[in-house]
């Protein structure tokens, strides 16, 4: 049984009930017991099931749990590498940047009332 969902439209409760059913999934298909697992992850078999039931777990016991699964390596795909911005090498002969700057509109209109259409008798 596969969860797909859209996740630039899915809540962060969604995308976490989500992934934490697929973490239960692999387990499951590597018939590995929660006792084994929780023990490998060195967790509580508590908290493995909360896991398990997406009720929320930190980030620690998320990677731990990735670990004793030897999937660690697909955390490297959650965020895309910030250093690749070919356009911007381009532009800035490769320096890297060092902070961001929010972006100049030049959408500036002059000011007024708003009643200058409006006669004034």
């Amino acid at each position: 049984m596969t969860h797909n969902i859209d996740f630039s439209l899915a809540t962060s409760n969604q995308i976490e009930a989500t992934l934490c059913k697929k973490i239960e999934q692999i387990r499951l298909s590597r018939n590995i017991t929660q006792e084994q697992l929780s023990k490998d992850a060195g967790i509580s078999l508590r908290t493995l099931r909360r896991l398990e039931k997406g009720e929320g777990v930190s980030m620690d016991t998320f990677i731990r749990i990735m670990m004793a699964l030897g999937i660690q390596h697909n955390l490297e795909s959650l965020l895309p590498d910030p250093s690749i911005r070919p356009v911007e090498r381009v532009k800035r002969n490769s320096v890297e940047r060092k902070r961001a700057r929010p972006t100049k509109t030049n959408n500036k209109q002059s000011w007024s009332w708003g009643d200058e259409g409006i006669d004034n008798e």
